[in-house]
């Protein structure tokens, strides 16, 4: 039997030899684009450019299309990113509502407490500019947007 101190080493040993193992799975083919991980396949996000309005006292979000084409039956989606320019860390995580034949998100200009809010995922790094993005919590079927903050860029994915 293990004393509770060569036990704690033989953990730290086993942590650091994970750590320190290199990644050796699908890797994305093109930059800045998150893929869906479906096993050893990829599949890319639908990438698109978000429109802005004004709409009385809100600003909304409107990307063309009822549904990406992007779809993953996982409730808790995992992505892989090799990025150039973006930051995976910066990267949010929203549903979008459909209507009208589009999908879009509403954000009231004076912050209110039923506002959207970014649905949590968790960064981890697996390589020099290669990331894994995980949606922390169980997502509900519907339509999704991972989007760099501050910009209208938007990758859209759609939970079935």
């Amino acid at each position: 039997m293990l004393s509770s101190i060569q036990a704690l080493t033989l953990g730290l040993l086993v942590s650091f030899a994970a750590h320190g193992q290199k990644y050796d799975g699908p890797r994305p083919p093109k930059p800045d684009i998150p893929y869906l991980v479906h096993a050893d396949n990829l599949i890319p996000c639908e990438a698109a450019e978000a429109k802005q309005s004004d709409v009385k006292e809100d600003t909304v979000y409107t990307v063309p299309g009822p549904s990406s084409p992007a779809r993953t039956p996982l409730a808790e989606p995992i992505f892989l990113i090799q990025t150039e320019k973006l930051s995976a860390e910066k990267m949010e995580l929203y549903r979008l509502e459909v209507k009208d034949g589009s999908r879009r998100i509403v954000f009231p200009k004076k912050k209110k407490k039923d506002s959207p809010r970014p649905l949590l995922i968790l960064v981890t790094q697996l390589a020099p500019a290669l990331f894994r993005l995980e949606a922390n919590e169980t997502l509900e079927n519907g339509e999704y947007s991972l989007t760099p903050a501050g910009s209208n860029e938007v990758f859209c994915f759609q939970v079935y």
